[in-house]
């Protein structure tokens, strides 16, 4: 029997046309009616110190037209003649694109270096790679708790900034410092200190987590969720209020900086530079730390896909798709929860420390709710349980928010006056709405199955139920 292969295509009646620019008219009123107070006013002070309004009516007409365009495109979209697929994905795919990613990563300085020079590499290599590397790590880590065991975490960040209180804290303490001293030897603490409280940090997170985990047993969706977002604001509550041990808003300073085992990266004769015989430049400092965030984010991956493949992992997945059935298999889900929320927190703690090392500064500003959002927006929009996934969300969402710093060239489209950056959480949400719609489960929505028998087929995330445990 003979099959038609020609793409089917639907007729563009004038009714349905009519009634897509009805409707897109209607979309475009109501921003209309949203961008007014939003953005045809803005308030400035002259030199008088007095509050004037500086009409911008120019960009309303631009969120209005590209409101009306979307909507427009959005509803005449089904009827377009669709491409039908000739072949599926080689196997092995994911794999390979795997490897790529981070084979480019591996050079990435190398390659930042060679187009920027000294100069441009430190800004590329610390705002975007180290960055970037971050928000990774805090997306794997929160992926356990959120994409594998299926329970809604919103206070995520308060891991986070025990990890970063615990490192600067011990690092930066006089009677630590002074029984290293007398102990071991005064050069010994600022060269040792992060290696030594790197895994404190982390164990410390992993206690608060297990912390967490006993109150909200009993806890599924929504409750779940309200709970972990009080617990968040309470330890950046803690953090602000108990001034003798946190110093407050002012925050702690002189945390020491990593060193290369032992090797500060100073201009000193005991430094890197002198040591290997090279000429002192900061940026042999950036490149260490892009590497050894690389080797933490790295090794939270690793330990992730290994448990995943353990009796733990599949504990997990077990709560995330029914918690009733999961337990009359027998399986103990007051342990399953607390070691989600034990290793999750446990690689939040290992990135605060990092965070703390690398900025040598930190204050309970750096820990909002705020930080919590975009960690799980990045988990959410990368397609929960896909480590890939959540490895190019971060990519795009940080990465996107930084190179809006490198836009200079839109002053001359929009005004001297304008700043991209002001319009990055405008961007972010209008990215999250538009994934939501095309892809809701999403960039990545199949996983790698933990047990398979006989061949690996990918399991569509339609078929899992996600944030239910």
């Amino acid at each position: 029997m003979a099959v038609n292969a020609a793409p089917q295509t639907r007729a563009l009646a004038p009714t349905r046309i009519g009634a897509a620019l009805k409707d897109a008219l209607g979309a475009a009123l109501l921003a209309l009616g949203l961008a007014v107070p939003v953005l045809a006013l803005r308030t400035e002070q002259n030199m008088s110190n007095e509050l004037i309004l500086q009409p911008r009516w120019g960009y309303v007409a631009v969120a209005v037209m590209l409101a009306f365009l979307a909507r427009l495109g959005y509803l005449l979209a089904p009827a377009l003649p669709k491409r039908q697929r000739t072949r599926a994905r080689p196997r092995g795919f994911g794999r390979a694109l795997s490897m790529a990613l981070l084979v480019l990563l591996l050079v990435y300085p190398v390659l930042a270096l060679a187009i920027t020079g000294k100069a441009g590499a430190i800004k590329w290599i610390d705002n975007f790679g180290i960055q970037i590397l971050i928000y990774v790590m805090l997306g794997w880590g929160l992926n356990i708790v959120v994409g594998l065991a299926g329970l809604l975490d919103l206070g995520y960040v308060a891991f986070y900034a025990v990890g970063a209180y615990a490192y600067a804290l011990l690092a930066t303490s006089d009677p630590v410092k002074a029984f290293m001293a007398e102990w071991i030897g005064p050069g010994f603490w600022p060269a040792w200190a992060f290696w030594i409280c790197l895994p404190v940090a982390g164990l410390m997170a992993a206690f608060w987590g297990i912390l967490l985990g006993f109150p909200v047993l009993r806890l599924r969706g929504d409750y779940l969720a309200i709970v972990t977002l009080a617990f968040g604001e309470i330890i950046r509550l803690v953090l602000i209020n108990w001034v003798p041990v946190t110093n407050g808003y002012a925050g702690i300073s002189g945390i020491p900086r990593p060193s290369f085992f032992g090797l500060p990266f100073t201009a000193s004769d005991q430094g890197f530079a002198a040591f290997f015989g090279l000429e002192f430049t900061p940026l042999y400092r950036t490149i260490f730390l892009f590497y050894m965030i690389v080797c933490l984010a790295l090794l939270t991956n690793w330990v992730t896909l290994r448990l995943r493949r353990l009796p733990i992992g599949r504990a997990w997945e077990a709560l995330r798709e029914d918690e009733i059935a999961c337990r009359s298999l027998g399986i103990n889900t007051t342990n399953t929860k607390l070691t989600a929320f034990a290793i999750g927190a446990g690689f939040g703690g290992f990135a605060g420390s990092f965070f703390a090392a690398r900025q040598g500064f930190i204050s309970p500003e750096s820990f909002t709710f705020m930080e919590s959002a975009v960690v799980l927006s990045i988990v959410v929009m990368g397609g929960m349980g896909s480590q890939l996934g959540v490895a190019i969300a971060a990519f795009v969402m940080i990465g996107g928010t930084e190179i809006l710093r490198e836009l200079d060239w839109l002053k001359q489209v929009f005004g001297a006056d304008f700043e991209p950056t002001q319009y990055r959480m405008l961007l972010f949400g209008l990215g999250m709405v538009l994934l939501m719609i095309w892809r809701p489960r999403g960039l990545i929505s199949f996983r790698a199955p933990s047990i398979f028998l006989r061949e690996r087929r990918m399991v569509r995330a339609e078929a899992v139920r996600e944030g239910r445990g």
